[in-house]
């Protein structure tokens, strides 16, 4: 039986309180493209449950499985080898108390774990301070540009040519609500960064530069002159990391004059799982703690004098904040944040340094192999685990060949770049530790077979 609370004169009542005239007026802001016209083809109107599974995991097996093949896709979710202790730790009982920890005597397992968290992400983005995480890195570089509206009352944002055109599309989306302007332009197939541009770019009225470091191509740049020129402007610079792994090798953002970090955490302890739950990470500069959106968990001591801890800082739109508050889209991503911080525990300074320099190695291998290959150029003259090829035909076609052939050969950057006939040949490549001489050998040799 449905579950109908409303009658019709409780909808009607309802539409006509907010201004629209149906339901489906309330879905506007939905493309025309994006929405069903009528029920899923394929898909029976109703089925048992046994019928159900047996149709969904048939399904399931049409898609290829990272973990089957030669794997060489990233642009902002990598597949990296998660221990097994981290599935097993994160669901011990002392992890399992309450879903949001506002009552410390009863979260003390939670709030701890979010403490150690912040710790580990203010190290690793070279900040003084950083929140106990957010949705994932997209929003999280949203949040970060709405912060610096905030300390510096201007609302132009510069963005960086070699940011994440996702993270683009999401900005934009939510600048759309708040009037502020963003400045964008498209990378090119090179070997230098749009620094000098952004540089350039820096008037009186810029809130904020955003660089993603490593971009989008995989390209490395010296965040400090630009750090440099934003604050002489009265701006600050976000530092947007995608792969945080890059950190155990290259010098951190916050180190360089970043005045906020965002990222992704999905590296250290979280799968790639078709895209998500994924964890956003968010540092900045001591002096900006309540501008910062999300949670702060403290540490303190109790009436009996031992160690405890506490929600200490919330300006969420759930608190007393209400319409005041810094964001409302900043719960914490909490079981993957104990995935990430239970991970780097695990690997330690030492072990995450080692691990990076395996990614560096590893992808260093695969560059020189591949561009060798007549008609294939590589891009980057720098790189962490991340490379740009410029092949002699389009790449997603050749993307879509390489997968006939058994092997995911990378991102396309017309799939990226829909329709921007100066980036169709190029080709993102990820290497990490998980991949093996035989997947390199794999890529390469349907590489070979595609750019005939």
């Amino acid at each position: 039986m449905r579950y109908l609370p409303l009658s019709d004169s409780d909808r009607s009542a309802m539409l006509e309180k907010v201004g629209a005239t149906s339901i489906d007026e309330l879905f506007r802001d939905v493309p025309e493209e994006a929405r069903l016209k009528g029920p899923i083809d394929g898909l029976p109107m109703h089925a048992s449950e046994m019928a159900v599974e047996r149709d969904l995991t048939a399904m399931a097996r049409k898609n290829m499985v990272a973990g089957e093949v030669p794997f060489f896709l990233g642009c902002g979710a990598y597949k990296h080898h998660v221990p097994a202790s981290v599935d097993h730790l994160i669901q011990r009982g002392e992890f399992l108390t309450a879903y949001t920890p506002y009552q410390p005597e009863i979260a003390q397992g939670t709030l701890q774990v979010l403490f150690e968290f912040q710790t580990q992400v203010a190290r690793l983005l070279g900040c003084e301070v950083a929140n106990a995480s957010m949705y994932d890195g997209s929003t999280a570089c949203w949040e970060a540009i709405g912060m610096a509206r905030r300390i510096t009352r201007k609302s132009k944002a510069i963005l960086s040519s070699g940011l994440h055109p996702h993270y683009v599309s999401v900005c934009n989306t939510m600048a759309k609500f708040t009037g502020d302007t963003l400045e964008t332009a498209l990378p090119a197939l090179d070997d230098a960064t749009d620094a000098e541009r952004l540089i350039a770019s820096i008037d009186d009225e810029v809130s904020c530069v955003v660089v993603q470091y490593p971009d989008i191509l995989g390209r490395i740049t010296d965040l400090t002159p630009i750090a440099v020129a934003a604050q002489a402007k009265g701006a600050l610079l976000i530092a947007v990391v995608t792969e945080p792994v890059a950190l155990g090798l290259i010098k951190a953002p916050g180190e360089m004059g970043a005045d906020i970090v965002v990222g992704e955490g999905q590296s250290i302890g979280v799968g790639l799982q078709f895209g998500g739950p994924y964890v956003g990470l968010f540092a900045t500069r001591e002096k900006f703690v309540r501008q910062m959106p999300g949670r702060l968990a403290g540490e303190t001591v109790d009436a009996e004098g031992k160690r405890g801890f506490v929600l200490t800082l919330s300006t969420r739109e759930q608190h007393i904040r209400r319409e005041k508050a810094t964001s409302n889209i900043c719960t914490n991503s909490g079981l993957c944040a104990l995935a990430f911080s239970i991970h780097l525990t695990l690997l330690g300074e030492k072990g995450l340094t080692e691990l990076a320099k395996l990614n560096h190695a590893r992808a260093c291998e695969a560059a020189g192999r591949l561009s060798a290959i007549p008609g294939v150029r590589l891009v980057n003259d720098s790189f962490f685990n991340e490379f740009t090829l410029e092949l002699p035909i389009e790449a997603r076609p050749a993307v879509h060949a390489m997968v006939e052939n058994g092997v995911l050969g990378g991102v396309s950057l017309g799939r990226l770049y829909p329709g921007v006939d100066a980036l169709k040949n190029g080709l993102v490549v990820a290497v990490t530790e998980v991949v093996s001489d035989a997947d390199i050998h794999a890529l390469e040799a349907a590489l070979k077979e595609v750019c005939k």
